[in-house]
């Protein structure tokens, strides 16, 4: 009976330390998702200017542009998909690539050819335990994410966009990646980026109005400038997205595993003190059948 008292203590003390190192990761994620809300909400100017600044040149110009031709019959697509570099943070990642794996599947059945690109060490994981090919993987800071890596990946994909199918270039590019809507909400989307869909549609006020250019040199060339920093300002936008829902993926996580230690400590404390006072009542009663024996001896 001693014996098991004392692995009941064990189990309450080892918990207890898993709990307070629960609740450390809870606080740090919790006093990280403020700065990361605000960098996706401070990144967001910039993009949809870009992004009008893009749709203005298109739509009001018949320009023929590789970033926005689309393939009659297209063959290869190239699929970039964001998870978290570290676990612990409920099923952000795990909802991330069933997300991936159902536009994988669509593609397919197309007939069309998947290259993913992939960006956090749990996207890596998944595809490396698999044995899966994939085009290139880029990870650390997913959950502080930096500019030159969401410029890198964006040219990295356009240049792959821009190759000619029989070189080895896609014919589309998808994203995937967790759109933070609020502290309890997160949903995995996936975009297509490439080739840009511009649709011109009528403006319900004068300030939804597109603005009149007149370009300079060209506005091809005006385009050529253009288009590449839209998909960079795209991916960078939605790597600040997945920054913030994975922070508070993880401070939710980590809250419910708190909570969950102290459920377990509470049911250990319970059968400890049952244990105990088990033995408690066999020594009483030892002690009150060696005394009944002396008694009658």
């Amino acid at each position: 009976m001693g014996a098991q008292i004392r692995v009941y203590r064990q189990k309450i003390a080892s918990t207890s330390s898993m709990k307070k190192i629960f609740k450390a990761m809870e606080l740090i994620a919790t006093s990280r998702i403020g700065k990361a809300r605000s960098r996706a909400q401070a990144a967001s100017p910039y993009a949809e200017a870009i992004t009008r600044a893009v749709s203005a040149v298109a739509s009001q110009n018949d320009i023929e542009h590789v970033l926005t031709q689309k393939a009659d019959a297209p063959k290869r697509a190239a699929v970039l998909i964001m998870t978290s570099d570290r676990g612990l943070a409920g099923a952000y990642s795990t909802n991330v690539l069933k997300r991936a794996e159902s536009l994988t599947a669509r593609l397919k059945e197309d007939g069309i050819e998947v290259r993913p690109y992939l960006y956090g060490r749990k996207a890596q994981a998944f595809y490396d335990f698999r044995d899966r090919e994939y085009d290139k993987v880029w990870t650390g800071q997913t959950d502080a994410p930096a500019v030159e890596r969401g410029r890198e990946i964006g040219q990295t994909l356009v240049e792959r966009f821009t190759q000619p199918t029989e070189e080895g270039g896609v014919d589309e590019l998808y994203l995937v990646y967790t759109q933070f809507k609020s502290m309890v909400s997160q949903e995995p989307v996936v975009q297509r980026l490439l080739p840009l869909a511009v649709v011109a549609k009528e403006a319900e006020s004068a300030e939804e109005f597109l603005p009149q250019y007149d370009f300079e040199p060209s506005a091809e060339e005006v385009l050529d400038e253009l288009l590449p920093k839209y998909i960079e300002s795209k991916i960078f936008a939605a790597m600040l997205e997945a920054s913030a829902s994975e922070l508070a993926a993880r401070q939710r996580a980590m809250k419910s595993a708190a909570d969950n230690a102290d459920e377990l400590i509470r049911k250990y404390t319970l059968l400890r003190n049952n244990a105990r006072q088990a033995e408690i009542t066999q020594e009483l009663t030892e002690l009150i059948a060696g005394a009944d024996a002396l008694a009658s001896s």
